[in-house]
C-alpha cells in the first residue's frame, strides 16, 4: 500500500475534484450527476497518468529517484503500466456515463495525458502539454454539468447543440488553470538537479498576476450590470466578495512564499517543495474560480480539501 501511494502520488488527488466544480460553476450549473461523474473520470486519468510518468521515467528514476516504487522494486513495471491502463479505461468509462461531450473532452484529455508522459515531458511542449490537460479536466467538468442539465431537460437525450457554448463559457477559468499549471511544470523540470533562480521567479510574477486577474474579474462581473451595454452599478462588499478574497489570499500564499525561497537557493529540495506548493495551491485556486463564477458553496467544498492535502502530504510527497 505504501508503494501503489507513493507511486500514485495520492496526496496530490486532492488538487483534482475542484477542476470538476469550478467547471460546472462556469457554466452556471451545480453539482450534480454529471460532476460526480467527471470528478470520478478525472481521479482515474490522473492516476493513470501518475503510473504511467513512473513507468516511462523508471530509467531516469534509477539514477535520480532510486527510493521510487519501481526502482526500487516495490512496483513492477509491467504492474504500473497495467495500472495506468485500466485506470484509463475506467476514467473514460465513467465519462461516457456523462454524456457524449463528456467522453469527447475526456478522450483528448487521456490523450494528452500519454503523449506527455510517453513523449512530450522532456521536450519543450512539455510544460504547454500539462496545462493544456488541466485545462481540458476542468472543461470535462463544464461539459459533464452542462450535457447532463440538457439531457435532463430533454427527456435524456444527449444535447447535441449546448456543448460548444459550455466549452467558450468555461474557457476563461480553464486558461487561468491552465497558465498556473504550466509554471508549476515549468519549476518541476529542475526539480532533480536544482539551479535554476529565473524560473520560479517568473512563476511568482505569474502567480501574482493570475491572483490579481482572478479577483479583479471577480468583482467586475458583480459590479456590472444585466446586459452587456448598460452601465455599472455602485457595489458593496458582500460575503461573495469576501470568500473569494480568501479563496485568491490562501492561492497566493500557499504558491508564493515556497516559489520565492526556490528563487533565492534554488536546490532540489526547496525546488521540490515549491512544486508541491504549487499542486496544493490549485485547491485554492479551483475554489475562487469557483466562487468568481457564483459558486461560493462549491468553493467552501473544495477549500475542505485543502487540510486533508496538507495532512497527507506530510506521508506521502506530491511530486
Amino acid at each position: 500500500m505504501r508503494a501503489w501511494s507513493e507511486l500514485f502520488r495520492v496526496s496530490a488527488l486532492f488538487s483534482v475534484p475542484g477542476d470538476a466544480l469550478a467547471g460546472a460553476a462556469a457554466v452556471g450549473r451545480g453539482p450534480g450527476r454529471g460532476t460526480a461523474f467527471a470528478v470520478g473520470a478525472s481521479l482515474c486519468l490522473y492516476e493513470a497518468g501518475m503510473a504511467l510518468n513512473d513507468w516511462a521515467d523508471r530509467e531516469e528514476d534509477a539514477v535520480d529517484r532510486p527510493h521510487r516504487p519501481i526502482p526500487s522494486g516495490r512496483v513492477s513495471p509491467a504492474a504500473a503500466l497495467g495500472a495506468a491502463g485500466v485506470l484509463t479505461a475506467a476514467g473514460l468509462a465513467l465519462a461516457a456515463r456523462a454524456g457524449r461531450p463528456a467522453l469527447a473532452v475526456a478522450t483528448g484529455l487521456a490523450a494528452t495525458v500519454w503523449a506527455y508522459d510517453l513523449r512530450l515531458k522532456h521536450t519543450k511542449a512539455g510544460p504547454a502539454a500539462m496545462a493544456a490537460a488541466r485545462s481540458l479536466d476542468l472543461l470535462l467538468g463544464a461539459t459533464a454539468a452542462g450535457s447532463g442539465t440538457a439531457a435532463t431537460a430533454r427527456g435524456g437525450a444527449d444535447n447535441v447543440a449546448a456543448p460548444g457554448g459550455f466549452v467558450r463559457d468555461a474557457l476563461p477559468a480553464a486558461l487561468v488553470l491552465g497558465a498556473h499549471t504550466y509554471g508549476v511544470t515549468a519549476v518541476s523540470r529542475h526539480e532533480a538537479q536544482g539551479g535554476s533562480t529565473a524560473v520560479p521567479l517568473a512563476v511568482l510574477a505569474t502567480t501574482a498576476a493570475l491572483g490579481t486577474a482572478v479577483l479583479t474579474a471577480g468583482r467586475a462581473a458583480r459590479t456590472q450590470g444585466p446586459g452587456e451595454h448598460r452601465p455599472t452599478r455602485p457595489h458593496h462588499l458582500t460575503p461573495a466578495d469576501l470568500l473569494l478574497t480568501a479563496f485568491t489570499g490562501a492561492y497566493l500564499r500557499t504558491a508564493g512564499p515556497p516559489l520565492l525561497r526556490a528563487a533565492l537557493n534554488p536546490s532540489p529540495p526547496l525546488t521540490q517543495r515549491a512544486v508541491g506548493g504549487g499542486i496544493r495551491a490549485m485547491i485554492p485556486l479551483q475554489a475562487a474560480l469557483a466562487a468568481r463564477n457564483g459558486a461560493p458553496g462549491s468553493g467552501l467544498a473544495v477549500m475542505a480539501l485543502v487540510p486533508l492535502a496538507r495532512a497527507l502530504a506530510r506521508k506521502v510527497s506530491p511530486t
